[in-house]
């Protein structure tokens, strides 16, 4: 972190994480929301932006950018969630990585299928400590697996967009040079 500080390069770190968070809030909460069954359950772009900024960004603006976006989201929306959320959000970046030289690596394909993992027990989890029962949030687990495959889909088509105008250079290039 120490390089990109002594390049001058935090101010514009510290902008493009701000405005993925505020990307991952509003994609989250009120934008391009694909509704499926009928529990009100619905895929949002959110996830799919994590996934864009951990393969993009320093893990550190990474991180940030997930907690405060998808903390921001519920506090507008579901605040009883948020706590747990800020944690998931930052737990999904982790399987990504920001050091290849394009955003479709292997390691960044297989990574939001990790990421639906870690958030399906993630929320497994914290919808059993919030309710007193581990087993009536087994049926959430369907729902997260939805939300996740679709964010999965969305990252992996997106990705696949942004490698061929060559995004991760320019945006290296941006930030680090």
């Amino acid at each position: 972190m120490k390089q990109y500080e002594q390049h001058g390069k935090q101010v514009p770190l510290l902008t493009v994480t701000g405005l993925f968070a505020a990307m991952v809030a509003i994609m989250t909460a009120y934008i391009f929301h694909i509704p499926y069954g009928t529990n009100g359950g619905y895929i949002h772009f959110g996830d799919a932006l994590i996934y864009v900024a951990a393969v993009l960004l320093p893990r550190p603006y990474a991180l940030a950018a997930a907690a405060i976006g998808g903390g921001l989201a519920d506090m507008l929306t579901a605040p009883m969630w948020a706590p747990a959320t800020i944690l998931i959000k930052m737990l999904i970046v982790l399987p990504f990585t920001s050091h290849k030289g394009h955003m479709l690596s292997p390691r960044n394909v297989a990574a939001p299928f990790i990421a639906a993992l870690i958030s399906a027990t993630g929320y497994y989890l914290a919808e059993g400590i919030l309710f007193g029962s581990f087993l009536s949030p087994i049926a959430s687990l369907t729902g997260s697996a939805i939300q996740s495959g679709g964010s999965a889909v969305i990252f992996l088509a997106a990705a696949a967009a942004l490698d061929k105008i060559h995004i991760k250079k320019r945006t290296n290039q941006l930030l680090f040079q």
